[in-house]
């Protein structure tokens, strides 16, 4: 028995010595990619691009179905969802493979602006230390804007406003339920689900987002009828 304790004691020190360790990098490379380019910075790049819209230039349902289908509990953590990423680790286990990652919009945001796209834990920590940052900077409402305005969409399109006139003809605030719904699934896979590469795919993909903002409250039944 006492081998038996020892081994088990011996794997924790393991555990808590490789978690400190994975910390630590992904700190250093969460300062390194800040001292590169400020949260302010980061701003100002992304509002100084051509079609920069405003929050206050997009549909409401367009912002509920982004919501729902990437970050339903955005305006109350702060940055970093756990209860998502328990979610997450729980498919990824079942599935045998890394399926969801669990991000926020805001975790997206820092990795879209600061790092790559790899899949790697210590990239993740990066990823989260720099979204405790950017909410510490900024507010909600201009995390989501800025969001929506450096995601790409598919077909060129590197903001909503592009994606809009692109795929629609319209202005963001002219879109529709339809557009709106349609708009919120394809940052998910942009090569996939716009509207040009497969039509039959972006629909599926937004009856996903639509059954989303039923399951987190955004729909009046007269919207779902709709």
């Amino acid at each position: 028995m006492k081998w038996i304790k020892r081994l088990c004691s011996f794997l924790f020190l393991g555990i808590v010595i490789l978690t400190g360790a994975l910390l630590a990098k992904g700190y250093m490379e969460y300062r390194e990619a800040l001292s590169e380019k400020s949260v302010e910075e980061m701003v100002a790049q992304i509002e100084s691009i051509d079609n920069y819209t405003t929050i206050d230039d997009l549909p409401q349902t367009y912002i509920d179905a982004v919501l729902a289908v990437e970050d339903k509990r955005f305006y109350s953590h702060p940055g970093v969802d756990p209860i998502a990423m328990g979610r997450a680790l729980l498919n990824d286990i079942r599935a045998g493979a890394y399926v969801e990652g669990g991000s926020t919009i805001t975790q997206q945001l820092a990795k879209n602006q600061y790092f790559t796209q790899e899949k790697k834990i210590v990239r993740k920590i990066s990823e989260m230390f720099m979204a405790f940052k950017i909410e510490s900077v900024l507010d909600k409402d201009k995390i989501f804007e800025l969001y929506v305005n450096s995601v790409f969409y598919g077909n060129g399109y590197n903001c909503v406003a592009d994606a809009s006139r692109g795929y629609f003809g319209k202005e963001p605030s002219e879109m529709n339920f339809d557009e709106c719904t349609l708009l919120a699934g394809i940052p998910n896979a942009p090569t996939n689900y716009n509207p040009v590469a497969s039509p039959r795919l972006a629909k599926e993909r937004q009856a996903q987002v639509i059954e989303k903002m039923k399951k987190a409250g955004y729909l009046e039944e007269r919207e779902e009828d709709k």
